[in-house]
């Protein structure tokens, strides 16, 4: 029996021999309401009301985490297997609810969750960072659903974003978005890197390129690790946005995309950047942003040239070019 339990008894036991509870409280030291607790709990429960209850309070007005909030996010993790900083911005995108990733973490701990399992590369890869926006600007499509190809542009050093759809992947298409990323871009850019699509190899494309003095930096084959941060921009799109999305009505779901553009560059936080936003990155860098002027001036057009898709054809052009 516990060392304050057994005092309690002693007490509880003096007085119910004496029935004097003057003489009990003066002999044990105590007061005469801590007496009378102490009786009533044995009176009701026995040896066990002489424990001590819980100081919790059965409800709270200031309470965050509700029954209902609770359930939603153990469904959405359930459902998209979303960790607690993504389950943190999609609870205040979706429904407007803010909570602290701490609270998300202690719903998760104690309905005991499993963690996320991530997979291991093989081959360590190391990464990198351009430090002026703009240097750099990755693009890909993806195919979200048949007849729905989303192009995707990333700056590597502020992560901003400039999205958009369309019907088929075709050289007419990226002359578009090319269009869109210069204008919606909010510094100039010097590089565009991608894939061997053959959307972007087309001779109009790379010609547009050149005429916005624009250097076309396409990747190895075999080599999707050189243009991942627009991968992984591209699976957060997968798994944040198309998830909750109709996908039925192709003008609804393009407005819809542009909402999503300006949250992901205006709102949503970038764990890369430390907690910034992409718009916050850029503002930051401002002042060591070039301006058009001073990048067409730098750039030399005789050394661009028309590039081939096939990888290993290309290499042997250069190599002619460089024979005297």
């Amino acid at each position: 029996m516990d060392v304050i339990v057994k005092s309690r008894l002693n007490w509880v036991t003096l007085f119910l021999e004496n029935n004097d509870a003057g003489y009990t409280c003066r002999r044990c030291g105590i007061s005469r309401p801590t007496l009378r607790k102490w009786v009533n709990r044995y009176k009701q429960s026995g040896i066990e009301g002489l424990q001590d209850h819980s100081k919790r309070p059965h409800s709270s007005p200031n309470i965050k985490i509700t029954r209902h909030f609770e359930q939603l996010i153990l469904s959405m993790r359930k459902e998209r297997n979303l960790g607690a900083r993504r389950l943190q911005t999609e609870l205040h995108r979706l429904h407007e609810i803010r909570l602290s990733i701490t609270t998300i973490h202690k719903v998760l701990t104690t309905n005991a969750v499993k963690n996320i399992v991530k997979l291991k590369r093989k081959k360590k890869y190391k990464r990198y960072q351009r430090l002026i926006p703009g240097d750099r600007v990755q693009i890909d499509t993806c195919k979200i659903a048949p007849g729905i190809y989303q192009y995707t542009a990333v700056d590597d050093c502020t992560r901003f974003r400039v999205l958009d759809i369309f019907k088929r992947r075709s050289a007419a298409n990226t002359l578009l978005f090319l269009d869109k990323m210069i204008e919606e871009f909010p510094f100039p850019i010097q590089r565009i890197q991608s894939d061997r699509g053959r959307e972007f190899f087309a001779e109009t494309v790379q010609l547009k390129m050149m005429e916005n003095c624009i250097k076309f930096r396409p990747v190895k084959p075999a080599s999707p690790h050189l243009n991942g941060k627009v991968e992984r921009s591209q699976r957060t799109d997968l798994e944040e946005f198309y998830a909750t999305t109709d996908l039925s009505d192709f003008n609804t779901l393009r407005n819809e995309l542009d909402c999503w553009q300006f949250y992901y560059n205006w709102q949503r936080p970038h764990s890369s950047l430390h907690g910034k936003t992409p718009s916050q990155a850029d503002s930051a860098l401002q002042l060591k942003t070039p301006l058009q002027d001073d990048i067409c001036d730098l750039y030399d057009v005789s050394k661009e040239h028309v590039q081939n898709p096939v990888y290993y054809i290309e290499l042997a052009i250069r190599r002619l070019k460089r024979c005297p």
